[in-house]
């Protein structure tokens, strides 16, 4: 695992945000199912959507990479895989392909990642592509990867899934099942967490020429036998990976600049700009420009937050509420126990270790004001988020800390450490 010494920094200048993660897969996926040959401009590249990709391939779709473009002729038809697909380290790619393996005509697909991809729940899908007519299963009869998928085609028909453990199953079936024999019903049991997503999902599915209804989140109608089309998609810039800068910009900024923003198309994490104004922060937003100007050094406004709708949040809002009084409240994300690691443990630990009086829940964290913080080391545990989020931590000390998980941030946002010390972080490899 590899190791940066942060410094005490004085953040200032423009940034951009990089691409949307989450509109990357699903530009590729629906790509490689769609007839004809699809453009994506400024897509991700980041060992997450590199995985997508390589799926993709395997399942039988064209994918070229020119410059900041992917040209993606779809095989509607697809194949079966000619070897193990490995997703990595990302949840989506395991939840969207294992869906849509089971449109192969024949054969099986067998699908895994690393060690904390097999950690992570699956049976809830695997239940619902069987109530479907899909001959699919865990491989250790556990519910979590590996999996293996037999292909033939989805029938359609009834399923039903729950929505509180992650909106990705429900986005799988959707993109998927419009090529069901015939209709399909979801019906959704219990709360729906990250909604947005789902939002982020039906509309790409649109702009590819399918169909979906919901109702009020709770059943999807899915007519079938539909055709997607190519598409020209241009990928917005990602609010997930932009609110860790704006945490680095708050916690240790003069003035900051985030560029490469898209506020037309839903993302969940764009909630960081209500939480901001909340938490009365000092920002400004420009639409027009597609921009977000902060200035940093202020003592914000302690709250209480439900980000059972933006989970990814959970890393950012932690290491904000450092310097938020008298505390902040974060609840209903029990979900972000099932990511790449249990964020609600890791984060009630590690925060502790730079000062922080930090009292953990089961659906969240309760963080006081941290008037001081101190020198430490914060391990991140290889997840990518929690990482980015020690780091604008980090930055406010009065003194150097190690952050140790430099590797994991090519899952989301390879160039994090080369556009953070644009702006005046002072980061050294250890």
């Amino acid at each position: 695992m590899t190791s940066v010494k942060v410094f005490p920094s004085n953040l200032h200048g423009k940034v951009k945000a990089p691409p949307s993660k989450s509109y990357t897969h699903r530009a590729v996926v629906l790509s490689s199912l769609a007839s004809g040959k699809s453009r994506i401009n400024k897509p991700l590249f980041a060992r997450d959507t590199i995985a997508t990709i390589k799926a993709c391939q395997a399942l039988g779709s064209s994918i070229d990479k020119k410059e900041d473009r992917l040209y993606i002729e779809g095989n509607p038809d697809l194949k079966t895989p000619d070897d193990v697909i490995n997703v990595e380290n990302s949840g989506t790619t395991m939840r969207l392909i294992t869906a849509m393996a089971s449109l192969a005509p024949e054969g099986y697909s067998i699908i895994t990642g690393d060690d904390s991809i097999r950690s992570r729940p699956m049976q809830p899908l695997l239940s619902a592509l069987s109530s479907l007519g899909v001959e699919c299963y865990s491989s250790r009869q556990n519910g979590l990867p590996p999996i293996i998928v037999k292909g033939g085609g989805i029938k359609g028909g009834e399923a039903e899934i729950r929505g509180d453990i992650s909106s990705q199953f429900i986005s799988a079936l959707l993109i998927s099942t419009p090529k069901a024999k015939n209709k399909t019903s979801i019906k959704v049991h219990g709360k729906t967490v990250s909604r947005p997503y789902i939002d982020a999902t039906l509309i790409m599915m649109k702009i590819f020429g399918g169909n979906a209804i919901h109702k009020d989140y709770k059943e999807y109608i899915i007519p079938p036998k539909q055709d997607y089309h190519r598409s020209d998609f241009d990928v917005p810039g990602d609010f997930s990976s932009a609110s860790l800068l704006m945490a680095s910009a708050l916690l240790a900024g003069e003035k900051v600049t985030i560029e490469n923003l898209n506020f037309s198309l839903p993302q969940a994490d764009m909630r960081i700009l209500d939480l901001l104004e909340k938490m009365e922060a000092d920002f400004i937003v420009d639409k027009s420009k597609g921009e977000i100007t902060l200035s940093g050094g202020k003592v914000l406004k302690g709250g209480e937050f439900d980000l059972s709708d933006s989970p990814d949040l959970l890393p950012v809002l932690s290491v904000i509420a450092l310097k938020a009084r008298p505390r902040t409240i974060i609840k209903g994300v029990e979900h972000a126990r099932f990511k790449e690691t249990d964020r609600i443990s890791i984060l009630a630990r590690e925060l502790r270790g730079i000062g922080a009086k930090v009292q953990e829940l089961q659906d969240g964290i309760i963080i006081e004001y941290c008037e001081k913080l101190k020198s430490c080391s914060l391990n991140a545990h290889g997840d990518h988020r929690l990482f980015m989020a020690f780091c604008a931590a980090a930055m406010a000390s009065p003194e150097p800390c190690i952050i140790e998980g430099l590797e994991s941030v090519d899952v989301s946002y390879p160039n994090f450490i080369k556009d953070i010390k644009s702006i005046g972080a002072i980061i050294e490899g250890v």
